[in-house]
């Protein structure tokens, strides 16, 4: 698994930016908590740029806005929360472009990236503590996808 460099969130694959360990990470929630403030918080500690999509805004518009984001190049990553994480992993995805991942550990969100290069991380607020979140954002954002794996997951992509 991705290790934090310096205590960091690190780590990019396809970004110009990534010979900086910075991205940009578009940000949505369906409600505003203790762990979505840390999320974003540990987000800029690691020297990440937050672009937050919405705050308190229903569960189809946070995980949509944060899809647009990445797949129109604006974010090189977005996290969405929402209570499960369902809603705006389902949301998300139904961006060309986007594969959002609703990962619970930090193994699985290394593996989204690694195995589906994912480009989303979706996170339940229900049962995520705020140190299982910063484990998994260290994963997602340090992963790198397969290059073996690539051409497995344009599969999924639409044709064009």
């Amino acid at each position: 698994m991705p290790e934090s460099v310096g205590g960091k969130l690190s780590g990019c694959s396809t970004s110009p930016r990534c010979d900086t360990g910075q991205m940009r990470i578009a940000f949505g929630t369906d409600e505003r908590t203790a762990l979505t403030d840390a999320i974003k918080a540990a987000l800029v500690d690691g020297g990440h740029e937050v672009d937050v999509v919405g705050e308190g805004i229903s569960w189809p518009d946070a995980g949509r806005g944060v899809g647009e984001a990445v797949a129109s190049g604006r974010a090189e990553r977005g996290v969405v929360c929402c209570w499960t994480g369902t809603g705006v992993s389902i949301a998300a995805n139904k961006v060309a472009g986007v594969r959002a991942a609703l990962c619970t550990d930090a193994e699985t969100a290394a593996g989204a990236r690694k195995w589906n290069d994912a480009n989303v991380l979706a996170i339940g607020l229900r049962l995520t503590s705020e140190e299982v979140a910063r484990e998994m954002l260290i994963a997602f954002l340090g992963g790198v996808p397969e290059p073996d794996e690539l051409d497995i997951v344009a599969k999924v992509e639409p044709a064009r």
